[in-house]
């Protein structure tokens, strides 16, 4: 065995070297893809949950700061921590968060998750309509800051329905073309609901999120195979 070795390595002069070499990039380069490790991390429903979590308490936190500079723009008897007017007629419009607690969690996770991603549609449809009556440019600037994070929040549920394997609702109706208020009291008075009930639905989105991240795995490092062409 030592002897066959010696001779096929004796084969190859010092003056072949090159084209030993050649000879070993053109293999290379005909060699058929191979397979890579490729080590990546799937990014599950546990993270796109904790991330839609995670905003929806920024929200919160951004929202307590607009409705009150909004409140005092409005005026008395709209600013005074004590102002608890009825629900209007006119008002019902804006998608209601009053519900049963038990009831509301006795729905399915996608049922919650619909009701949310539709309600949170209509309420910037309603949002974008406030942002263009308001008359300080300073706090149009503002509501258009909280549009744009309670846009980024549709498309954050819509993703963590999709990695449930949720299909997503129908799209929302456009806002109704309700009359106008007769007069400045009232159209004051739906401004003031629509940041009221706004603010219920994402105090009670966040206890959902809370809840759900809870019952979903965090994501996962996996090994993955991939071809690689060379």
């Amino acid at each position: 065995m030592t002897g066959t070795l010696s001779a096929l390595s004796g084969g190859f002069g010092k003056g072949d070297s090159w084209g030993i070499f050649t000879f070993l990039c053109a293999a290379l380069c005909n060699l058929p893809a191979l397979p890579a490790l490729n080590c990546s991390e799937e990014l599950g429903a546990g993270q796109s949950i904790q991330q839609t979590y995670d905003l929806t308490r920024y929200l919160e936190h951004q929202l307590r700061s607009l409705a009150g500079t909004y409140l005092n723009y409005l005026g008395p008897p709209f600013n005074e921590p004590d102002f608890n007017p009825p629900r209007l007629a006119r008002a019902e419009r804006v998608p209601s968060a009053t519900v049963d607690l038990d009831l509301w969690r006795g729905l399915t996770d996608n049922a919650r998750l619909a009701a949310n991603y539709r309600a949170y549609s209509r309420l910037l449809c309603y949002l974008r309509v406030l942002d263009g009556q308001v008359g300080t440019a300073e706090l149009r600037h503002r509501l258009a800051h909280f549009c744009a994070s309670l846009q980024g929040l549709v498309l954050s549920i819509g993703g963590v329905m999709s990695s449930l394997g949720y299909p997503l609702p129908a799209g929302p109706p456009a806002p109704p073309g309700a009359p106008l208020a007769s007069n400045d009291f009232l159209k004051k008075m739906d401004d003031f609901w629509l940041l009221k009930e706004l603010q219920t639905w994402l105090w009670r989105s966040a206890k959902d999120f809370n809840r759900l991240k809870k019952k979903v795995p965090p994501a996962v490092v996996t090994l993955r195979l991939e071809a690689r062409e060379f």
